[in-house]
């Protein structure tokens, strides 16, 4: 298998934006939402990251890294 850095930044994007999502559902009080003109920015901040690392999940699931020609094969040299 090779190494995929689109899995690790689905992976990092993910978990940041499950503590942004979390937070912003449960953690928001209406200072914080005054600071941002009454947006509550975490919580739509972490949906976009969710959506971003599933954007990339999918990428790299339907679209995996392909070994060049001659490489990959099975064989010892």
């Amino acid at each position: 298998m090779f190494f995929d850095l689109r899995l690790i930044i689905a992976f990092l994007f993910a978990c940041y934006g499950a503590v942004l999502t979390a937070l912003g559902a449960a953690g928001t009080t209406e200072a914080d939402r005054a600071k941002t003109g009454g947006w509550n920015v975490n919580l739509w901040v972490g949906l976009a990251m969710l959506g971003f690392a599933a954007v990339m999940g999918l990428w790299a699931a339907l679209r995996p890294i392909q070994p060049p020609d001659g490489e990959g094969d099975g064989e010892a040299e």
